[in-house]
């Protein structure tokens, strides 16, 4: 029997209602997500939703959240800012109107 290791930056992959995460931490933003949904604060999510840039470049951000107040937020949850992740942010953030939160 294999034992399953920890990811490139020592991320530990998770399931969660039978979707697997690559992250505990992002597991865990989306568990509060579906409380926040009960709540009413969000409206709905979409998770890993694909940007695509110039280049045939593809950013796959972690959640998209339609909040109650009618406000639209790309949500990347990190761990390791790399320099491949930070390139791709800004030029997410330059050709759609959308700012990418960290969480």
């Amino acid at each position: 029997m294999r034992q399953k290791r920890a990811g490139k930056y020592n991320n530990k992959p998770t399931e969660v209602d039978g979707i697997k995460f690559h992250s505990q931490k992002e597991a865990r933003y989306y568990s509060d997500l579906k409380i926040r949904v009960r709540l009413g604060e969000v409206e709905m999510f979409l998770m890993q939703v694909p940007f695509h840039l110039p280049g045939g470049v593809k950013y796959v951000a972690d959640f998209l959240e339609f909040r109650s107040d009618e406000t639209v937020v790309v949500i990347d949850v990190k761990g390791v800012r790399t320099d491949q992740y930070k390139t791709k942010k800004k030029l997410v953030e330059f050709y759609y109107p959308v700012t990418v939160v960290e969480a």
